[in-house]
């Protein structure tokens, strides 16, 4: 089985399908491109970092510390988060991860971000 590599726009079309969910441009990393903020529109609360890093598509997202270290534990392309708290927020590897998984990541950070 070929597995279909994800781009920038298709990822945040998936974490997009929430009424709530926006995406917005605050920063212009000179570093790292575009940095692509995942947030509720009405609480302004980020739930998602989209952006490139080392050439590889990677979504920063809010879990669960517990949930945090038994992911990063047992998937190596989930890793603390780049640039925010590290016991609050993974980075996922995107092409890495299975699609399923990803899904109900991002639907985690979205919950946990909600209120």
């Amino acid at each position: 089985m070929i597995k279909q590599v994800m781009n920038e726009d298709e990822l945040i079309e998936r974490c997009l399908i929430f009424n709530d969910a926006i995406v917005t441009y605050p920063f212009d990393d000179k570093k790292y491109g575009k940095l692509h903020i995942l947030r509720h529109k009405k609480n302004r609360k980020w739930f998602g970092v989209v952006f490139l890093k080392g050439g590889k598509l990677c979504i920063n997202l809010k879990l669960k510390p517990f949930d945090s270290v038994i992911l990063r534990d047992n998937y190596d392309f989930i890793k603390p988060a780049w640039h925010m708290n590290k016991a609050h927020w993974s980075m996922i590897e995107v092409n890495r991860a299975p699609v399923e998984l990803l899904d109900n990541l991002i639907k985690e950070s979205y919950n946990l971000t909600y209120k």
